[in-house]
């Protein structure tokens, strides 16, 4: 049986987690289980939370994209995606713990779904990529409700349509795969209309469930190199991008360094 809101009172427990400036972005310092611990007390309480991650292209692109960057930043809650950003904190004498991954952060919310019985909406990928991640998670977490899904491709003009179908759904948690700025934007125009508690945009995650993309192996996770593993699978197209958002972050880094130094003085 699902956990409800009237099985808890206004003293579900909310987690002790700071916020650290970076590169003038609020970024929760949380670790995995403080992130699972808010998505647990927003669907109970339905409390909106807004589920932002960040990574060095993500900031690069911010900087560039003044919608991207204002979607972003109207999520409740923003976590580092990638170790770059958590070894970029303390180069900045502003430490996250750890990082908390995107994907990893939606395989924890399903664990918690097929624990509590939550409601999860699927949204993103190309129809084939959907249907084997739907049979996937029904298959490794049952328990969780797949409330609804659809694939990622429609357009604008598409979109209250899609809303108004979550919100029928009555899901807990929406999951969105859709690459950026086009998650974040939908996610901020929507979000209220959709009237899920959770909204979480997982990027590329559903490629990798349904086999389209192999995600990298431990070791490269821990050394921050997920980004060459994905130019190894993929280099005449992603080359380039990751040469130049890399240096653009390193610039960015050692610009952020020199402010938060005389900022001191």
């Amino acid at each position: 049986m699902a956990v409800g809101a009237a099985d808890v009172s206004k003293d579900w427990p909310r987690p002790d987690v700071e916020v650290r400036d970076l590169f003038g972005i609020p970024v929760q310092a949380a670790t995995m289980d403080d992130a699972v611990a808010m998505v647990e007390r927003a669907i109970v309480l339905r409390e909106p939370l807004h589920v932002g991650v960040v990574n060095a292209a993500k900031i690069v692109n911010m900087r560039k994209n003044p919608k991207l960057d204002e979607a972003v930043r109207s999520s409740d809650a923003i976590f580092a995606d990638g170790m770059s950003v958590v070894w970029a904190s303390r180069f900045l004498r502003r430490p996250l713990p750890t990082r908390v991954a995107g994907i990893d952060l939606m395989h924890e919310i399903l664990r918690s779904s097929a624990k509590n019985g939550f409601r999860v909406y699927c949204l993103g990928a190309k129809q084939d990529i959907i249907e084997k991640v739907v049979k996937v998670f029904e298959a490794d977490y049952p328990g969780a409700v797949i409330a609804g899904w659809r694939n990622g491709y429609f357009g604008v003009d598409e979109e209250e349509e899609i809303a108004e179908a979550v919100r029928r759904a009555r899901a807990d948690v929406l999951l969105v795969a859709m690459t950026s700025p086009k998650k974040e934007e939908f996610m901020a125009r929507w979000v209220d209309r959709m009237n899920v508690p959770v909204v979480h945009g997982v990027g590329g995650s559903f490629d990798v469930v349904g086999g389209l993309v192999e995600r990298a192996p431990e070791g490269w996770q821990r050394l921050g190199l997920e980004w060459l593993y994905r130019v190894k699978q993929e280099p005449g197209r992603l080359w380039k991008r990751y040469l130049v958002t890399n240096v653009a972050f390193a610039g960015l880094l050692l610009r952020e360094r020199v402010r938060v130094l005389f900022e001191k003085k």
